[in-house]
């Protein structure tokens, strides 16, 4: 795996000094590829692409970026894997094309060359954001893999047009303005993560999976949009027109066949390869086919927790045991977790509270000490509808829907009109949540609701009196893709939820130790076919992730995976109770919030003292507003 970054500046500045940015931009992003270093820029020296190596495939020379097409039209730098390289390194040569190296990035690269990149894109099966300079049209082209496993950001500086894998090398370029983005404050305390396109700062974007952007040195406009290359709407809704026409068994089967051929395909690496396994159904699936298509035992990572609420160690041995793999188990202790806690603002460059993070990040780090690459079982329930949520908010919105809109309006009313007259906490909030849900008319507004951390979040954020309401920025929830409940959910997550929180958590953990993870059940094909599946054999008789269950019980027990369904977690919620209450204390305290000028205090202070006495349980609401003001720690950032 590796980082990129780069510019194009449409103002005179001296080029040395541009040499020099681009050194830092790069130098930023050494832990996404300690391997290599690389840069090219013109003969102005306006157009900068810097690349660092995470040596995978083709471990020579032959692989460094950035890298010319061999017509000399293209340079490139990427960031990813491209599994089918070798069947269109076959079909490139066929066409006359010949090779100097072994990479898939040569590939990829002559493959723009051939077809022009947006006809070359839907060709690429993998992980890949990449920047590709054309130097006969003078433009600049950015892409996203399909459902977004690999990160990318870009935006507006002072007459420059800046990119990166991540934030950081942004900020190193003297144009970068650093403006906080309020409104996408709002956004990430509302859900923990922030969801594209937007980032912290305003004018600087995530490019949304699937997508690709043009920036021309010719026609140089802040007004440029990103189109999509490949969408997941159009495959919902082209899994719907044309399903999967065989019986249960035979879906059973066709998932097995297309999750080994993916499994397959990332498994091939110049460097050593294994995987982590929680023992539940997605990574035990994973475990269990690469296992199947190795001759020899495959390296599984594990950790464990002494807290047995959040430990699934004993799960993963008893897999791994029964698959043959060779197994490495790691207890940490709670100082080690929290000691990753002061690292975290800096791993992932913007505000991100997905406590699951801290885990995420030991399993790399001992993973990392054995092998450079691993695989993992995220996604599965995205696909397969397997998040007990589903099941709750479809119960509820059923409970909800038996009641005529005005009878629920009306009692809505009145719960709201009681609740203002208690003068008792806790029947008053009792009171408002079931004033809430009487409130639901649709049940995207059960959705909404049910993941939302800070529901007053517009009334915590302090606002920019300095901007037009205008310019106030929103995001807008996906339209449903079906008026069935559950497969809407599913379909929202895989938007939202899945490249914005558990992708993003993946990568920057991993990527911090310089560990490439690869995700096979979010091969394009993989996902194509999900959604091609009758949701009746995703969830069946009560039972989530049917299809896939079915597909594990070729090769693990049922005995050894069937399990109430853990979270990844670490318990947050006691900590700031005990050891992380000082760290926690400083950073809301009263004069720090107001100092800072982002957040009311009040609310704030309220839910700390309540969370302290034990009776309240606000881990997710806190761990946000402590996130960011980690964040706001380690970059410096300032009320503007």
């Amino acid at each position: 795996m590796c980082g990129i970054t780069g510019f194009l500046e449409f103002a005179e500045r001296n080029q040395q000094e541009r040499r020099s940015t681009l050194a830092r931009m790069t130098a930023s992003l050494a832990h996404r590829g300690p391997d290599d270093v690389g840069y090219w820029m013109d003969a102005s020296g306006a157009v900068a692409l810097g690349h660092r190596r995470l040596s995978i495939l083709d471990l020579s020379p032959r692989g460094h970026q950035p890298m010319e097409s061999a017509c000399g039209r293209y340079v490139l730098v990427y960031n990813g894997e491209l599994y089918n390289f070798r069947a269109l390194r076959q079909t490139l040569e066929s066409l006359g094309h010949r090779f100097r190296g072994d990479s898939d990035t040569e590939v990829l690269l002559e493959a723009i060359a051939r077809w022009g990149i947006s006809d070359a894109l839907p060709h690429f099966h993998g992980m890949f954001a990449l920047a590709v300079w054309d130097r006969r049209e003078r433009c600049l082209t950015l892409a996203r893999d399909a459902v977004g496993i690999k990160p990318l950001f870009y935006g507006w500086g002072r007459e420059c047009f800046l990119f990166a894998s991540e934030l950081k090398a942004i900020r190193e370029h003297p144009s970068f303005v650093g403006e906080i983005n309020r409104q996408a404050l709002t956004l990430f305390l509302r859900h923990g993560y922030i969801p594209a396109p937007h980032s912290i700062y305003r004018n600087i974007f995530k490019l949304a999976p699937g997508c690709l952007l043009s920036v021309s040195t010719e026609h140089a406009t802040q007004d440029v949009s990103p189109s999509a290359w490949w969408s997941l709407s159009e495959v919902v809704s082209d899994g719907a027109a044309d399903p999967f026409p065989g019986s249960p068994e035979e879906a059973v089967q066709a998932l097995d066949r297309q999750l080994r051929d993916a499994i397959r395909s990332q498994m091939v690496s110049d460097v050593p390869l294994g995987a982590l396994l929680s023992g539940g159904i997605d990574s035990s699936t994973v475990v269990a086919l690469m296992q199947a298509e190795s001759d020899r035992p495959i390296r599984t990572f594990t950790i464990g927790f002494a807290e047995q609420s959040h430990n699934e160690a004993s799960y993963a041995r008893a897999v791994a045991e029964h698959l043959g793999t060779e197994h490495t188990e790691c207890y940490v202790t709670p100082a080690e977790a929290r000691d990753v806690i002061p690292h975290l603002a800096q791993w992932y460059d913007e505000p991100f509270a997905d406590s699951s993070q801290i885990p995420t990040a030991l399993v790399a780090r001992i993973a990392r000490q054995h092998v450079s690459v691993c695989l993992s079982g995220d996604g599965g329930d995205e696909l397969f509808g397997g998040y007990d949520r589903y099941e709750v908010m479809l119960r509820r919105w059923r409970a909800i829907s038996r009641w005529p809109r005005g009878f629920r309006s009306a009692a809505a009313c009145v719960a709201r009109s009681v609740a203002d007259r208690l003068p008792l906490a806790i029947p008053r909030r009792k009171l408002s949540t079931l004033a809430e849900f009487a409130s639901l008319q649709h049940p995207l507004d059960l959705y909404t609701r049910f993941n939302t951390h800070w529901r007053d979040a517009e009334a915590l954020v302090l606002p920019d009196d300095r901007l037009p309401e205008s310019t106030q920025e929103s995001i807008a929830i996906p339209e449903p893709i079906s008026d069935r409940f559950v497969e809407t959910m599913m379909y929202l997550d895989a938007r939202t939820y899945l490249p914005d929180d558990i992708l993003v958590k993946v990568d920057r953990a991993s990527m911090a130790v310089g560990l490439e993870v690869r995700v096979p059940l979010l091969d394009q094909r993989v996902v194509e076919l999900a959604w091609r599946l009758p949701q009746d054999v995703k969830v069946r008789d009560g039972q989530p992730k049917w299809v896939l269950r079915q597909v594990l019980d070729r090769y693990v027990p049922r005995r050894l995976t069937e399990r109430p369904k853990m979270g990844f977690g670490v318990p947050i919620d006691a900590w700031l109770r005990g050891p992380l209450r000082d760290w926690a204390e400083e950073l809301l305290s009263v004069d720090r919030l107001r100092r800072e000028g982002f957040l009311h205090p009040e609310p704030i202070r309220a839910r700390w003292r309540e969370h302290l006495t034990g009776r309240y349980n606000w881990q997710y609401l806190l761990w946000d507003v402590l996130m960011f003001q980690a964040w706001l720690d380690e970059t410096g950032a300032i009320a503007r």
